[in-house]
Formats: structure tokens, C-alpha cells, sequence
């Protein structure tokens, strides 16, 4: 029967050591600073943005939150993360997406100074991460690293497979696995013999976006199984790209959905920010 992975127990654990870190800071000067922008209203970003509020004020970060109406040009937007660039108590800035249609989200990243960019979606982080040379990693990979040493499984010279190859997730989770030493496939959906692949797998990482996805025979025997998966079932209920209760059958350690993942990306994104303090 596999061991849960329980995200929520190392997060707790991460913010602990970032609010002690964060108490020592402010002996000698100031906390890291986190400006998150919303623009218009969407419902869930809303959440988020509170949740990330929420986050910031418990370790002690100080924190700057614009909500911007929905007819907020592109020519505003970069206006204020401009002003937000050069202010020094400012170390992270974050641009809660998705945002209208009119505004260019990739441009909008592109207008963050690397050095601020604490969702890692710059092309200058992204190059860096490519390179080996990066501080900053996007949020959701980075916290599946933490998760995946909380096991005490050691990534190198192992089989690690990455079903899915997202910007945010599938890619960057494949760089980082292979700058830790892992021997890294990355699958999607014009993979041939997916199973045959993924059956091969000491470190599987389901980051595709359809419910119950990966199957029990889909798994090694004793693989470390990662779900990256948000859905909602017929019920509403959230549930993972990997089918829980067959895997957990076969899999010698597994994070479950919700309480796995989740917890660990709003956790990265504050040690980014206290990373980019300590570049500034």
C-alpha cells in the first residue's frame, strides 16, 4: 500500500523555515515585498489572490494587492508593473491570470524584471532554467521537487517520466528532474505506447488535465507517483489525473488530490520571494 505524500504537512514545514528566515531579515532590514495584480473578476483568481494575501501576512511578508477593473488598458498594466520594477520594496511581482482578452499575456511577463518574476514565466528565467543557472523555478515543478525529497527517494540515475509538456508545468518539471540527475521521458498526447513508457517509470509525474488518467497498470511496481491534476468528476468532486485508489495499490508513494500538489505551489511562490529578497 503506498505512503500519501501529504503536501499540506510539507508545506507547513517550508513556511516554518520561511518565517523564521523572514524574522531574521527584518533584525537588519526588511521583509521580502509580494505586489499581486488581478485584473477584472474572476472568480477563482479572486480566491487565489486572497489565498496568496493570506500566505504572505503568515510569514510575515509585507504585501501590495491591485485589483484592477476589467477595462484596464495593457498600456495601464505596464505602467504600474513598471513602477512596481522600481520599487525597492518590492521583490516579487505576480500577474494573476488568465487576464482579458484585449491584454497580451505574454507581454505582460515579459514586462516583469526577471529578477522579480516569482512565477518563473519569463523567457530570461525560462532560458536560465533550460541552462541549469536559474534562482527562481515555477512554482508548481519546484514544489513537486520538495515533495519528491520528502520521500528520501534520490532523483538520480532514475527512470523519471513527465506525461504532459505545458510551459507551466510538463516542461520545466522535465528540466528540473534532469538538472537533478533523473533520466527524463517526456509523454503527451501523440505518444505511441504511452503505458509501455510509463510502466518504466521509478518517478511519474501525471500532469495531463483528464480525470483518473493514469491507471494502476500504467505504474512500476514501487514508482513514486506525482499528480499534477486538477478535474472535477460528474459530482463536482476534485479528483486527479491518476486513478487514486488503483495506484495506490501498486505505488510506493503518491500524492493525493486535493491536499497534495496544491498546497505546495502558493508555499514555492513565497520562497521565490524570499529568494528574490535575497538578489535584491
Amino acid at each position: 500500500m503506498a505512503q500519501i505524500i501529504d503536501g499540506k504537512l510539507v508545506s507547513a514545514r517550508l513556511r516554518e523555515e520561511i518565517r523564521h528566515e523572514v524574522e531574521k531579515m527584518k533584525e537588519h532590514g526588511r521583509a521580502p515585498g509580494l505586489a499581486v495584480i488581478l485584473v477584472g473578476e474572476d472568480p477563482a483568481s479572486q480566491v487565489y489572490v486572497k489565498n496568496k494575501e493570506k500566505a504572505c501576512a503568515e510569514v510575515g511578508f509585507y504585501s501590495e494587492k491591485y485589483l484592477l477593473p476589467e477595462t484596464t488598458s495593457e498600456h495601464e498594466l505596464i505602467a504600474l508593473i513598471n513602477k512596481l520594477n522600481a520599487n525597492t520594496d518590492i521583490d516579487g511581482i505576480l500577474v494573476q491570470s488568465p487576464v482579458p482578452k484585449h491584454i497580451d499575456y505574454k507581454k505582460i511577463v515579459d514586462t516583469i524584471d526577471p529578477s522579480k518574476d516569482v512565477d518563473a514565466f519569463s523567457p530570461v528565467n525560462v532560458g536560465r532554467i533550460m541552462l541549469g543557472t536559474y534562482s527562481l523555478a515555477p512554482c508548481t515543478p519546484a514544489g513537486i521537487m520538495e515533495l519528491i525529497a520528502s520521500t528520501g527517494t534520490d532523483i538520480s540515475g532514475k527512470n523519471c517520466v513527465v506525461v504532459g509538456r505545458s510551459n507551466i508545468v510538463g516542461k520545466p518539471m522535465a528540466m528540473l528532474l534532469l538538472h537533478a540527475d533523473g533520466t527524463v521521458t517526456v509523454c503527451h498526447s501523440k505518444t505511441k505506447n504511452l503505458k509501455e513508457i510509463t510502466s518504466n517509470a521509478d518517478i511519474l509525474v501525471a500532469a495531463v488535465g483528464k480525470a483518473g488518467f493514469i491507471t494502476a497498470d500504467m505504474i512500476k511496481p514501487g514508482a513514486v507517483v506525482i499528480d499534477v491534476g486538477m478535474n472535477r468528476d460528474e459530482n463536482g468532486k476534485l479528483t486527479g489525473d491518476v486513478d487514486f485508489d488503483g495506484a495506490c495499490n501498486v505505488a510506493s508513494f503518491i500524492t493525493p488530490v486535493p491536499g497534495g500538489v496544491g498546497p505546495m505551489t502558493i508555499t514555492m511562490l513565497l520562497k521565490n520571494t524570499l529568494t528574490s529578497r535575497k538578489l535584491h
